[in-house]
This record gives C-alpha cells, structure tokens and sequence, in this order.
C-alpha cells in the first residue's frame, strides 16, 4: 500500500512538473513591441496586396518581420529593403552590398519601405519559379510557407517553420480573410505611449472610435468599454484612449485625489487608469449619492 502511495505521489509531481515546463514555455512565447509595432505599421499593405497579388497577407508580414528583424536590420534601415531580395540579373535600379551566404553579396535598394512591398509582390506573381505557390488557396498559410522554402526563397532549412511559428504567435492568419477592414489612405497612425502599465494614445482632432479599433485590432465595443465611453461617444481632441482594459484601483502612491470643479468621475478614472465602476463603488457614489467639487476620492 505505501509503495502504490509512493508511485502515484511521484506520478503527480511528475505531472506538475510537466505542467510547469508547458506553462513557462507558452509564457516564454511573449509577443515582442518592436513587432507589433512593425504589424500594425504594414498590415494594410500586406492585405491590400493580397487582394491585388493574391499573396496571403499573412506570408508577407511574416517574411517583412524574419527578412528584416522588423525593420531593425542593416539592410532594412540602409537600403529600405525588407525582403532580402537580391539584385539578380533583371534588376535595373540602385543597388547595395551586402554580406549574406557569400560575403559583399548584391541586394536591391528602394527609396521607402512601401517599394520594397510592391517590388517583393511583383518578385512573387511574376517570376514562374513562384507559380505553384499562386495555385493554394490564399488562406493556406502553411502551404505557402513551405512552398516558399521548396521554391528556394530563402537558404535556411527552417523558413518554413520559422514563417508558420511567426504566423500563428501573433495572429497574422487573421489578416487573411475576405473582409478585413481598411483604413482612410490619408489616416496617420498614433504613437503608443504608456501609463499605470497600460498602452494608451491620445486621440487628436476628427479621431474616431471605429479606426482607432481598425487600427490596433480591437473591436469597437472593446475601446469602449476598457475606457468607459458610451454607445455613440464622440472622440475629443487630447482625448486618452487605453487599449487595454483599466485597473479595479489606482497604482500606489496614489491614494487620494480632490475632485475639482468642472472635473467629472470619467476624468479621474481615465487619469489614473482604474475602472469607472470600481471608482464610484469604492466612493459609494451613485444617482442618489453624487460626487461634488472638493470631494476627496478613495483611489485604492
């Protein structure tokens, strides 16, 4: 009895150990900013040539975030080329050199990042070592990973696998439904900034909600709801905007704040990133208990 005790206790810690390791490895899979950042940069080139090149818009970002270390790398940064597509003969336009499989090796250089999407798009749909790539189905992401390491894309034994696994950490397969949406041509994208450990914008003059959640992937009910907006809320310029939902109470050393007059629940929520309804519960305001100027808030 003791020795079927012992076997099903070192059975347990076994499976908790198993446990662990699995739960470390996905929290080791952290999604890095300066990829996010590139994403949500490109993302409307990427699906804009999918429905032009029927490239999927995934491969493209994955290939512009493993070709140029999203956009970190010597050659994306000198150059502006994010494919790592060499001269080869038919190349016509500048020029740089460049140490890959053999050293001072020949790359294309564009004037902008945006050329060097076009040029990799065209570099796909024109050549016929890519045809039978043009013959899956654009959603088959994994079928074109492959096929681009069998067409000889790219040297490493890993691409595909490296594709697929930057594929699916951050979600790019979304990108390649029928109906993403768009933003306006003209649309100028917001710095992320950070507060209280959350990512907010500040939204500028004519901004709205609907192409802020286009924007960073979010739906709009979500921008609403993690910033307390109501249904029909009209954006206000030097508005903050969390993408992320607020806390339940303020971080420290914040604990007390003085309501002023003109300010209102909304401000002091947004202000310190906590909730709204934690704020007046915490306060014990309601419709029959409102806040009045001079009121001192319990942030926490």
């Amino acid at each position: 009895m003791k020795q079927l005790f012992f076997i099903r206790a070192i059975h347990r810690s076994l499976l908790i150990t198993t446990l662990f390791l699995l739960s470390a490895g996905i929290c080791a899979q952290s999604k890095n900013p300066i990829y996010l950042d590139y994403i949500r940069k490109y993302k409307d080139i990427a699906i804009e040539h999918q429905r032009k090149y029927k490239i999927p818009a995934s491969i493209t970002l994955a290939q512009g975030l493993i070709e140029s270390a999203a956009g970190t790398s010597d050659l994306a940064k000198k150059s502006n080329n994010h494919f790592g597509i060499k001269c080869h003969n038919s190349w016509e336009g500048d020029r740089v050199y460049h140490d890959d499989d053999e050293k001072g090796e020949c790359f294309r250089k564009y004037k902008k990042p945006e050329a060097s999407y076009e040029d990799h798009a065209l570099f796909l749909s024109r050549s016929s070592r890519y045809d039978p790539l043009f013959k899956l189905d654009v959603s088959d992401y994994k079928g074109w990973a492959h096929g681009l390491k069998r067409c000889g894309y790219a040297t490493d034994k890993a691409y595909a696998s490296k594709l697929i696994q930057t594929i699916e950490l951050y979600g790019l397969h979304r990108y390649d439904g029928k109906n993403m949406p768009r933003l306006p041509k003209e649309y100028e994208y917001h710095d992320v900034l950070s507060q209280w450990g959350l990512p907010y914008i500040v939204a500028r003059e004519g901004d709205k909600i609907k192409h802020i959640a286009r924007e960073f992937d979010l739906y709009r009910y979500q921008v609403r709801r993690y910033n307390d907006f109501p249904k029909g809320y009209t954006l206000q310029e030097g508005d903050i905007v969390y993408l992320k939902a607020k806390h339940r109470k303020a971080r420290k050393p914040n604990k007390i704040h003085t309501l002023e007059a003109g300010e209102s629940l909304h401000d002091v929520s947004q202000k310190y990133g906590i909730k709204l309804k934690k704020l007046m519960r915490r306060n014990n305001i309601s419709g029959e208990n409102p806040p009045t100027a001079g009121m001192e808030l319990r942030l926490r």
